[in-house]
């Protein structure tokens, strides 16, 4: 059983609390309530352009499409980022409505990027929260709110920051 600050959800798939923590979190494990171990993915190459990361009990698949020398077998890095921000959302919309016994038939959420024109980064991102004519009005405002809470959209507004290295190892 998980205990978010707007819901409980009780899962039978297995590691489903150590996945949530890793995600939320961002630790594995803590030791003497003080000293946090950082979460950790294994970025492997699978071969062709595909780049995997491995964590938990869950391989994570991307390439690149065959413009780009890939085969298109999975998303772009990139593509699986951006979805990360609307299923973040999502989880979080949906624990709202299972919390007040609100169905979630006929609610998506729509993800508009907007690129800057010059840097070509994304400059703004819309998530669009559609509701059935059936959905109470009072609880719209609640639903954004509740949709604010994405812990991506979180990490986003207030970055960390990079320490990229290298290391020599033995192959495995």
């Amino acid at each position: 059983m998980i205990i978010l600050p707007f819901y409980v959800y009780e899962t039978s798939w297995p590691g489903f609390e150590t996945f949530f923590l890793l995600l939320h979190l961002n630790i594995v494990e803590q030791k003497n309530n003080q000293e946090y171990l950082p979460m950790e993915m294994i970025i492997d190459f699978p071969g062709g352009a595909r780049v995997d990361a491995q964590f938990a009990n869950f391989t994570v698949k991307t390439d690149q499409p065959t413009v780009g020398g890939g085969e298109d077998s999975a998303p772009t890095p990139f593509a699986l980022f951006l979805s990360s921000l609307g299923t973040c959302a999502g989880i979080y919309v949906l624990g709202f409505c299972r919390q007040r016994g609100l169905s979630t038939d006929g609610i998506r959420i729509a993800q508009r990027m907007h690129s800057n024109p010059i840097t070509g980064l994304v400059g703004k991102i819309e998530l669009e929260i559609q509701v059935p004519p059936e959905f109470p009005e009072k609880y719209r405002p609640a639903l954004i709110r509740s949709a604010e809470q994405c812990a991506v959209k979180k990490h986003l507004e207030n970055p960390p920051s990079f320490e990229i290295t290298t290391k020599e190892v033995a192959l495995a």
